[in-house]
């Protein structure tokens, strides 16, 4: 029998079977930052995290140490005084790169994957795009052109909360439904290029997001963002343009 398969579906099959794996995404790329966080401190209760990374402890955190380097992994976890939750940031330059880390939640916990360029003075803190892991969803959303835009971030301010306003922001967004065991470690592989953000979690894509504040031309730093606490390791980078 005969059956009709529609030209979609035949591009959907094509487009699986042409995807490009993880390990094919970092090969074509440039290794040009990785830690696997193997050190301590020069003496205890000192946050020093080293290799080129810095925090907001100083600022938000009245200097309490936030994050910590315990056998070969960074943790991070808000500080009771602190006024905002824990950014580790990280100078790099790329225009599209592919980001890869273990990451270890608590129930509760998420960590957001941020690039950023402070450089551009029409949006907030120069936030650009992120991916945000929780245990239940990722979500990718693009912060240039949506909530870190400093004209929609004053509307917002301001208590607006019009139909307008809100379509805007959720077109900025997208969340994918995720089921993670809690004090579990997961490798995340974040990839930006273009303007699609993929995300992956133990080789298997999660979802992909496309909105031009992705497609911003330079990133110059990514920063870990961390609500209450998480745990990281062997952090990877590789610039792809």
């Amino acid at each position: 029998m005969l059956r009709y398969i529609s030209a979609s579906a035949l591009l959907l099959v094509a487009t699986v079977a042409n995807a490009e794996t993880p390990q094919e995404i970092k090969a074509r790329g440039t290794l040009i930052f990785q830690d696997d966080f193997e050190r301590d401190e020069s003496k205890p209760g000192k946050e020093e995290i080293g290799n080129g990374w810095t925090s907001n402890s100083p600022w938000r955190a009245k200097g309490n140490q936030q994050v910590d380097l315990v056998n070969g992994v960074m943790t991070a976890e808000r500080h009771k005084v602190a006024d905002h939750g824990v950014a580790i940031f990280q100078k790099l330059d790329f225009q599209d790169a592919a980001v890869e880390m273990k990451v270890k939640l608590g129930k509760g916990d998420n960590l957001g994957l941020d690039f950023v360029d402070r450089e551009v003075k029409t949006i907030h803190a120069g936030h650009l795009c992120m991916a945000r892991v929780a245990l239940d969803q990722m979500t990718i959303m693009d912060s240039k052109t949506g909530h870190m835009n400093k004209e929609i971030r004053e509307r917002r301010q301001a208590g607006e909360k019009s139909p307008e306003l809100t379509k805007l922001l959720n077109s900025k967004k997208k969340n994918f439904k995720l089921n993670l065991k809690p004090d579990t470690w997961y490798t995340m592989l974040v990839v930006v290029e273009g303007d699609k953000m993929s995300t992956y979690l133990d080789g298997n894509l999660v979802g992909e997001f496309s909105s031009e504040g992705i497609a911003h031309p330079t990133k110059r730093m990514i920063t870990l963002a961390v609500a209450k606490k998480a745990a990281v390791d062997d952090v990877k980078v590789w610039r792809l343009k």
